[in-house]
């Protein structure tokens, strides 16, 4: 209420001396003409609320509990049927400024900042995938030099990803020694406690060009942010522009990109060489230049580069919407039907794409003779849709884990050599364990991390062989031999002497007091003889 308000309300009030009079005349209630006209008669002071209590105040506990234990990360709607049980009855509205309030207190004395990377000249290469409009964008960055590879394709397929990185490592000259990877379905072969295990072909692909596959924390695009940049600048600067140039920013548009790969690629080559050439803000450097030096610290080329996939057949589609490969059915859409589709094999999938434009119309599991892979979306029913810390979640990997850090050293070193039975075998080892006891098997399997052994089986031998067999020496150890101690000769013995002199070559050569030498005196009977037979 107005201060012009109050003043018309106590005018009236002493005109006609009643609360329902005055209110009539102003146009409010009796109660709000004695609320103001009491309030001018004690002073004009507002009358002194007394404090209630907030619903927040029964569940801040609660909260801040929340809170701390998820490292501000929980959400006030996951939190807001725990409050409802406790006895919060606010709105949820309330609750949301309330649990951000909470959270904003939280990261100020705790803080969420990250270190920097330090990248190191030849060692890493961190490579993703983005998409607009139907077309993909391999990205891929030399992480010292920032030097920079885009290329689009129709896909993000392992055989596509693969052909990639060979040709990004055609142009570099060389290889580095780590190749960071978000967690690419197509070269990932499975997770055990958060550690990925690459695909069998991506392990014999880096075992040919000798580098380390590594791959990024699940949903934490920060890790790799130099490759996230990129994505992002390859899109908005050379992606863009390309499919507005044919149509706009559309299905139709990326479709019309997708026809005409080769081109787009070699635009997409020519974009490269334009920002390679440019200063690179984050490093104050050209990255072309900064390759020069980084060049010379990668690993060679192999001699030869190797086959990717197999090369496609053709089948044609069966009337129950079908091709057959290798005695085994796998299923198409069924608009395909009596018509031909190009197949390609690509490690334990089957691929399945027209012959002309390349678009891929099915992708299945490797299956065998007699047996049949079938999508219920090819036939208009639905289709089922389908972190670096090593963290247990199912209850065999749980049971593993807490024998120590040689069971999480085993399960590292198993996942880089691209040891896919290494879930189901975990079973087996937690058998092993409860059958030897805690410390032979966690001995054991030290061991056979020490020896790279990183099968059930290969542990259950040294289980069988007993604690007597040998332990492998360290490389420093294993490289320390013991030379022969050679008495050093003084340098007066190696003199030549004079022409004019009387004395024997000899008896010239050694200094007085000196032990005779045998190889000297070998080499002075070997001069007498000489000039004897001359």
């Amino acid at each position: 209420m107005s201060a012009r308000e109050r003043m018309n309300i106590i005018s009236a009030y002493q005109q006609v001396g009643t609360y329902r009079g005055a209110a009539a005349i102003c146009g409010t209630t009796h109660k709000t003409v004695k609320r103001v006209i009491d309030r001018e008669e004690g002073g004009g002071s507002r009358p002194v609320r007394e404090p209630r209590p907030s619903n927040f105040e029964r569940v801040r506990d609660l909260v801040g509990q929340a809170v701390k234990s998820t490292s501000a990360r929980i959400s006030a709607k996951r939190l807001l049927p725990k409050a409802r049980a406790a006895g919060y009855t606010g709105s949820d509205r309330n609750f949301r400024r309330l649990v951000a309030q909470e959270k904003q207190a939280w990261r100020r004395d705790h803080g969420r900042g990250r270190r920097p990377a330090v990248w190191s000249p030849g060692e890493h290469l961190v490579i993703d995938w983005g998409v607009l409009a139907g077309v993909h964008v391999f990205c891929a960055v030399l992480a010292w030099s920032r030097w920079r590879f885009v290329r689009v394709a129709a896909d993000e397929k392992a055989a596509t990803t693969l052909a990639m990185l060979a040709e990004c490592f055609e142009i570099l000259g060389g290889v580095p020694k780590v190749v960071l990877a978000d967690r690419m379905g197509c070269i990932k072969g499975g997770v055990v406690a958060n550690r990925v295990v690459p695909s069998p072909d991506y392990v014999r692909f880096a075992t040919h060009y000798r580098f380390r596959p590594d791959f990024c924390e699940a949903a934490d695009p920060e890790s790799k942010g130099i490759v996230e940049a990129l994505v992002g600048y390859g899109k908005d600067d050379f992606l863009t522009p390309l499919l507005l140039e044919v149509g706009g920013l559309n299905p139709t548009a990326g479709a019309a990109v997708l026809s005409d790969l080769p081109g787009a690629n070699e635009r997409a080559a020519a974009w490269c060489d334009e920002v390679n050439a440019a200063m690179h803000s984050e490093v104050a450097a050209v990255p072309q230049e900064r390759l020069a030096t980084e060049r010379d610290l990668l690993t060679d080329l192999p001699s030869l580069r190797p086959s990717i996939g197999p090369a496609p057949t053709l089948r044609k589609v069966d009337k129950l919407g079908t091709i057959r490969l290798g005695s085994a059915r796998y299923s198409v859409p069924n608009t395909l039907i009596a018509t031909s589709v190009a197949v390609q094999v690509s490690g334990s999938s089957v691929l399945i794409f027209d012959p002309g434009s390349g678009v891929v119309h099915a992708e299945h599991a490797l299956v065998g003779p007699g047996e049949a892979s079938i999508v219920d979306e090819h036939y208009g029913g639905p289709r089922p849709a389908p972190r670096r810390a090593i963290r247990p979640k199912t209850a065999a990997e749980k049971t593993f884990c807490s024998l120590g850090p040689a069971a999480e050293a085993f399960i590292a070193g198993a996942a880089a050599a691209g040891h896919t039975r290494l879930g189901p075998e975990l079973a087996e080892l937690n058998t092993l364990a409860a059958a030897h006891g805690e410390p032979a098997f966690v001995a054991a399997l030290e061991r056979a991390v020490a020896f790279s052994r990183w099968k059930a089986a290969d542990v259950r031998s040294i289980l069988a062989a007993g604690a007597g067999t040998p332990h492998p020496r360290t490389a420093g150890q294993a490289l320390v031999i013991d030379l022969p101690v050679v008495t050093a000769r003084a340098l007066a013995e190696y003199t030549t002497p004079g022409p004019t002199s009387s004395a024997t070559p000899a008896a010239r050569a050694k200094p007085v007091g000196a032990t005779a030498n045998p190889l000297d005196e070998t080499l002075d009977g070997s001069r007498r003889a000489t000039a004897v037979m001359s």
